[in-house]
C-alpha cells in the first residue's frame, strides 16, 4: 500500500490550484458572464492551474511512501533476522 504524506501548506497549495483550474474551466464553458471578461478570468485561472501542475506532481511523487522499504522489508528489519526468535530481555516484563 502506498501513502502520500504532504505538509499542510503543500496540501493547501495543491487544493487551491486545482480549484482555480476547475473554476477557470467552469468560467470558460459558462454563459452567465460577458464573453470578454469570462475569457480573461477563465484563461488566467486555467493558466495558473496548468502552470502549477508539474511542480505539484513532482512534490506529490516525492512524498509517496511504500508500506515497507524498497525491498519489501519493514523499517528496522534485516533479511538475516526474518523468522528469528526474539528472547526476552531484562526489563521486558515492565512494559505496560
Amino acid at each position: 500500500m502506498k501513502e502520500v504524506v504532504l505538509a499542510l501548506p503543500t496540501l493547501a497549495f495543491t487544493v487551491a490550484t486545482r480549484a482555480a483550474l476547475g473554476v477557470g474551466i467552469g468560467l470558460l464553458v459558462s454563459e452567465h458572464i460577458p464573453v470578454g471578461r469570462r475569457r480573461r478570468i477563465g484563461g488566467a485561472l486555467v493558466a495558473l492551474g496548468a502552470a502549477t501542475t508539474v511542480p505539484i506532481l513532482m512534490t506529490v511523487r516525492r512524498s509517496v511512501r511504500s508500506s515497507g522499504t524498497r525491498r519489501g522489508i519493514g523499517v528496522g528489519q534485516s533479511e538475516e533476522l526474518i523468522g528469528a526468535t526474539r528472547f526476552a530481555r531484562k526489563g521486558d516484563d515492565e512494559l505496560v
